[in-house]
């Protein structure tokens, strides 16, 4: 399950007690795991995160899990998605099938139930999702944490991966300034740091892969 450890799972479950069971879990495959109380929290979650998968109970308050779903389907066909849920009733499965889900769970679920499930939606991420393509023919493999130009390997530092790997997991919007500063620095970014970091970026990769967004932070230049 090695290739897990790279996946960005989301676990929406409103009864506390399980969720932070399934999160614990989840945790000893995952580097990535984050949760949700509700399906309104749910989509908010998804919306920033933009998970890879996402395992959510049904029968929830304030927007149940089908509803939720509803929501993501109208624009995204491709996040995995898994139900576990206590209520195995026809017109749910019926709903679940018709969204395209990977698997309707009965809880309590157990091991050898999710782990084969989600080996099954990993080779699905990892093929169509390992390889990015950058502009003016830069690859950058995320599971390897590797950067290409043709069959040439281009070397980066720790920080120059971290902030790739943080730009390209979220290459549909500008990623924020204070983003960089938790995830490259830990929490204290100067601004010189910033601007050292992405001018040594645009100069192993091509200028125009790193947008400035104004105001907000930078964005990756992705082809396709």
């Amino acid at each position: 399950m090695d290739s897990l450890k790279n996946v960005k799972i989301l676990y929406i479950d409103d009864e506390e007690f399980i969720r932070e069971d399934a999160v614990e879990y989840l945790s000893f495959y995952c580097n990535n795991v984050y949760e949700a109380s509700d399906g309104l929290d749910g989509l908010e979650k998804y919306k920033e995160l933009k998970p890879d998968i996402i395992i959510t109970d049904i029968k929830m308050p304030r927007l149940n899990g089908i509803e939720m779903i509803k929501e993501i389907r109208k624009n995204d066909k491709s996040t995995k998605i898994i139900i576990a849920t206590a209520f195995l009733e026809t017109s749910y499965l019926i709903e679940a099938i018709e969204l395209g889900l990977i698997k309707y769970l009965v809880k309590p679920i157990m091991e050898d139930t999710l782990l084969p499930v989600l080996e099954k939606c990993t080779e699905d991420v990892v093929q169509e999702f390992s390889i990015f393509n950058i502009y003016d023919g830069y690859k950058f493999d995320i599971l390897n944490q590797t950067l290409f130009l043709k069959k040439e390997q281009i070397a980066l530092t720790k920080k120059e991966l971290l902030f790739l790997e943080l730009l390209i997991r979220n290459s549909k919007r500008a990623v924020k300034y204070d983003e960089f500063s938790n995830y490259v620095w830990d929490g204290y970014m100067s601004e010189d740091a910033l601007r050292s970091i992405v001018r040594e970026l645009r100069k192993k990769m091509s200028k125009k892969s790193i947008k400035n967004i104004s105001g907000i932070g930078y964005q990756i230049n992705l082809i396709g």
